[in-house]
């Protein structure tokens, strides 16, 4: 396995992300243990997730995926050698995005409880809330440090404006800085990222570990005509990509999957490890058998060629 160093952390990690927003959702706990101790056999280490998942499911009220992942890590007893990435600042049920100090201090000792541990290895920012000082927030990160319950911090969905601010901040003030970031990047959504983000992460030494890497399953090839969409609880999202640029950039994943002999999904993340910018794109998946994609990802060395091939079909400019 070829293990990447995330931004300037002391943290080495596979070159693919298993996202943990899955659990308790699509996966019950006996399934989602399953898949993490395939992920982790494989070779793989870093396990993503955040408080607020999954909350949107009837019933539940949010920290379901951090407790499964908390049980799972307790039995198996592999807490040094499992990364946990987790984030905070989304709407719990105070009814508003929040990454103020108080709150974040707040919302940790959830996040530790429910994953059994007294430290978290990235600690991530999820949603901007706009109104909280980009001081405040690395205020709380700087206390969480010291405190020694969290080891290293990364951002989410920042705009290039609060991303820079805060790594401004952090200079300035000499608190720990972002050594992550965690944009929406994938084949087809490339545009907000490629357009300001990229750089700020490459000039900044940023680990980015970009979600939805696989546009929730349209770049598996599952989704290919508008009868497909029945197909899981995230087919009704694919009618997004069902037009002429889609069907390009599937066509060139079938081309590349053919003569590598493997499947779409593979490199399509494939795709995302051979850029420069991207340290371990997250994915997920529901079965052994999706999960074995994402593991062949990581040795799929795709030659120029096929990344020039995909890079026009998808290309947005």
């Amino acid at each position: 396995m070829n293990y990447r160093q995330l931004g300037n952390s002391d943290l080495q990690v596979a070159p693919v992300t298993f996202g943990g927003n899955i659990f308790g959702w699509t996966v019950d706990e006996q399934r989602s243990f399953e898949l993490l101790d395939a992920f982790t056999a494989a070779g793989f280490n870093l396990v993503d997730t955040a408080d607020v998942y999954s909350r949107w499911v009837p019933g539940n009220k949010g920290g379901e995926s951090e407790t499964i992942i908390g049980n799972w890590i307790k039995q198996r007893g592999n807490r040094d050698k499992v990364i946990v990435a987790t984030k905070v600042g989304s709407d719990m049920g105070q009814g508003k995005k929040d990454i103020s100090k108080k709150y974040i201090l707040q919302a940790v000792e959830a996040s530790l409880q429910r994953l059994q541990t007294d430290y978290i290895d990235l600690y991530q920012i999820h949603w901007d809330d706009d109104t909280t000082p980009v001081e405040e927030t690395l205020e709380a990160y700087s206390q969480l440090v010291k405190e020694g319950k969290v080891r290293w911090i990364g951002a989410s969905n920042l705009s290039p404006a609060r991303l820079k601010a805060s790594l401004e901040a952090s200079k300035k003030h000499n608190y720990p800085a972002y050594q992550t970031f965690q944009p929406h990047y994938n084949l087809y959504d490339r545009e907000v990222f490629e357009k300001e983000l990229e750089k700020i992460c490459l000039d900044n030494h940023l680990g980015v570990i970009n979600y939805y890497a696989l546009a929730s399953g349209f770049l598996t090839g599952k989704y290919r005509s508008e009868a497909d969409l029945s197909k899981s609880v995230r087919g009704g999202g694919m009618k997004a990509y069902l037009n002429p640029r889609g069907t390009n950039i599937l066509r060139a994943l079938d081309e590349v999957a053919a003569l590598y002999n493997t499947t779409p999904a593979s490199v399509a993340l494939a795709w995302l490890i051979a850029h420069p910018s991207i340290t371990a794109p997250i994915a997920s998946a529901t079965s052994i058998e999706q999960l074995q994609s994402i593991i062949d990802a990581a040795s799929l060395q795709l030659d120029q060629d096929a990344i020039a091939l995909l890079d026009k079909a998808s290309a947005w400019k």
